[in-house]
């Protein structure tokens, strides 16, 4: 039996976020949408989504009407919301995958350079009915990939992903977006949401992907300088010192809490040299990183 979404959130919540930790994961769902919920996604996963209903489509500073259908490529790090305005028939999907179930381990994908990945490239693509007709069919050879015994099955169902891609690709991007009202608070929002959803820190598995106001700023497809204004009229605090401070607080949890190394803890936050971790943890907390795992046995 193929594992559900919400069997699968209630695994992890159970058993805590290692478990996930270096397994593949894949799921296809029928496609629905809670009418009038707004629902930020921040999770750790991709989704390629075939979308039937009428809603919109919110990013940072901008949104667009889903008018008819479309194929929708959802990347953890780029957050969006989705309004729908109708319930339309279930006859759209969606996949949901990690990044570990396409590299299969660690190997480069050619879907890296596609709109799944590649943040410059459009997230939406409507389509006719020829195309609707293909991504549908590779939706049930999908579900019939998850259903087999065949062994090698990831394999075929990494084709099919890269085909639905190609789908979409042959579709000429005619996406016109519309300036979001109060897109200054909603930014400052989805900035903060962005740099919470990067901790704890998966050592050595994954380290500190946005480290600076422009990542963060690349991140939400705004101008530094626009993400810097916002973030200050929102908080009252710079960019830089809302980063700074939460490194630091994670630092600080890690010197104190876990058993890696100075120098493991300092690679895995964005720092090149361990001295340079030093002068930062000193000069926000007035104490070095010595000091601190000393404080681990206090």
């Amino acid at each position: 039996m193929i594992e559900s979404i919400a069997e699968f959130y209630q695994r992890i919540n159970r058993k805590g976020p290692a478990h996930t930790k270096g397994k593949e994961f894949f799921d296809l769902q029928p496609s629905r949408c809670n009418i009038g919920k707004v629902s930020f996604s921040y999770r750790d996963f991709y989704k390629i989504a075939l979308v039937t209903e009428k809603g919109k489509l919110y990013y940072a500073d901008r949104w667009i009407m889903v008018d008819r259908p479309a194929l929708l490529f959802s990347n953890p790090l780029i957050p969006y919301a989705w309004e729908a305005l109708e319930l339309g028939t279930v006859e759209g999907a969606y996949c949901i995958f990690n990044e570990l179930f396409i590299t299969a381990g660690g190997t480069t994908s050619p879907l890296l350079d596609t709109p799944l990945f590649d943040m410059s490239k459009e997230r939406i693509y409507f389509l006719d009915e020829v195309n609707i007709q293909n991504i549908q069919d590779i939706f049930a050879k999908i579900q019939e990939a998850i259903g087999s015994g065949y062994t090698q099955k990831n394999d075929m169902i990494r084709c099919y992903l890269h085909l639905l891609v190609h789908e979409a690709m042959k579709v000429q991007a005619t996406s016109q977006y519309t300036p979001n009202k109060n897109a200054g608070q909603r930014i400052a929002e989805l900035f903060l949401a962005l740099l919470e959803r990067q901790f704890p820190i998966e050592i050595p598995e994954k380290g500190l992907g946005l480290k600076t106001p422009t990542d963060f700023a690349n991140r939400l497809s705004v101008h530094v300088n626009h993400l810097n204004r916002v973030i200050k009229a929102a908080t009252g605090r710079t960019t830089s010192a809302l980063i700074n401070n939460r490194i630091t607080q994670e630092a600080v949890q890690l010197l104190q809490r876990s058993n890696y190394s100075i120098s493991e803890i300092a690679f895995a936050l964005g720092f090149e040299e361990p001295a340079s971790f030093s002068n930062f943890i000193k000069k926000h907390t007035g104490v070095s990183p010595s000091e601190h795992r000393l404080m681990q046995t206090a």
